[in-house]
């Protein structure tokens, strides 16, 4: 286990530090389990209409689901998993036998740190969710239909936000029984969420665990965000958001994909994964201006795929879904920060090319400020961003201990 830091803060620091709707499906029962055998089943959620937080209506609405392990009689052994910018509701299990594992696999299931005999564990798509269309992804975005019209919601999709995407768990929850979380646990665009969990509703969140994320989209954040979207806006196929009877903006889409992985990735694993190959062995960048090096085409070929199943205004909306959070809405940073009564264990990489380590850390101190308990770890590799997502088992026995606690 990695070092960690302890947050307390004296007594006379406190104050200075400190100011600065449902229509779902019927109850699960208890007795019901998921994904006991590794394989695990795509529900979905359903409301026949929902309020942003912005005051529009959003009608219907639909999220795809799943969990893992059993939810006991009490319904308090619930730990939620909030996914990342360019992740869906599987964070672990398969969907067939050869099928591809959850990105958190590694610490989901039995024995394991997030153990499926003891907890039930339960992900939901997000609203806007990149990859609208992925077949095991259900969303309701800009790219669904529009009852009154017939035709995609496009850019009259209302804007959404951070706590939007909760709002929607809350009411999946409470269709399951569950008030209240044993812990709520994300990575990236998921420790916002975590974040907006532990801020927005303290009584029914137990614990917090963001991972490789801030309590705030600071300016670095802003501006990285920022630069994902340009590619789309500049393609000509994008159209103001208005192409779903043409041909859709898949060159901006590719470009602005391949800016998302560069940047959840690090140098470290760029320059040990590649050298400076060629992509054709008889295609020289130095004689031919349309040449292009190894590591260059392994990402356009990265983003190539991934843009088959994404949607580009989906993408633009989740940009700003993500420039827009700021823990507690109206109140502040350090407010928002300070309502959070959960204790709080945050993992995070030094390395870290999206959220600022220094942006993590100083979230960790307001969150601590009144004393709220805080344990921070760093995460060691070579991907940056990224280490949250593929090497969390170093923290397994970290994240045992605390959900334990």
């Amino acid at each position: 286990m990695q070092d960690s830091t302890q947050f307390s803060t004296p007594a006379s620091a406190h104050h200075s530090l400190a100011a600065g709707a449902c229509l779902g499906a019927a109850l699960l029962l208890a007795s019901i389990a998921h994904a006991g055998d590794g394989l695990v089943e795509k529900q979905v959620f359903e409301m026949a209409e929902y309020t942003t937080r912005g005051g529009e209506t959003i009608a219907p609405l639909a999220v795809g689901w799943e969990a893992y392990g059993t939810l006991n009689e009490a319904r308090d052994n619930a730990i939620l998993i909030t996914h990342f910018f360019s992740g869906t509701s599987q964070a672990a299990g398969r969907y067939a036998e050869e099928g591809p594992a959850g990105y958190w696999d590694s610490i989901i299931g039995p024995g394991k740190p997030l153990d499926t005999d003891e907890y039930y564990i339960i992900a939901s798509d997000t609203l806007v969710n990149l990859n609208a269309h992925d077949p095991n992804v259900t969303t309701t975005g800009p790219a669904s239909i529009r009852p009154e019209t017939g035709e995609p919601w496009g850019l009259d999709f209302p804007v959404v936000t951070i706590g939007d995407f909760v709002d929607v768990q809350k009411a999946l929850l409470e269709s399951q029984g569950i008030k209240r979380l044993h812990a709520v646990m994300g990575a990236s665009m998921g420790a916002l969420q975590a974040f907006e969990w532990a801020s927005s509703y303290p009584e029914r969140v137990e614990r917090v665990i963001p991972v490789i994320g801030a309590g705030e989209a600071d300016p670095w954040l802003l501006a990285t965000l920022g630069a994902w979207s340009a590619p789309i806006r500049l393609d000509a196929n994008w159209n103001g958001g208005d192409y779903y009877d043409g041909e859709p903006p898949l060159d901006g889409l590719r470009e602005a994909l391949k800016l998302v992985t560069l940047n959840a990735n690090h140098w470290q694993w760029a320059n040990e994964t590649f050298d400076r190959s060629w992509a054709e062995a008889d295609a020289d960048p130095a004689r031919d201006l349309h040449a292009r090096y190894a590591i260059e085409q392994t990402l356009d070929d990265i983003a190539a795929a991934r843009a088959k199943i994404a949607d580009a205004n989906h993408l633009l909306y989740l940009v700003r879904a993500n420039q827009t959070f700021m823990t507690g809405y109206g109140e502040g940073l350090e407010a928002g920060l300070a309502a959070i009564e959960a204790p709080t264990l945050m993992l995070y990489s030094e390395d870290d090319l999206v959220f600022a380590p220094q942006s993590v850390r100083r979230t960790a101190e307001l969150v601590a400020a009144d004393g709220t308990p805080v344990e921070l770890i760093p995460l060691s590799g070579t991907r940056g961003h990224l280490d949250g997502v593929l090497s969390l088992d170093q923290a397994g026995e970290a994240l045992s201990d605390f959900l334990a606690r």
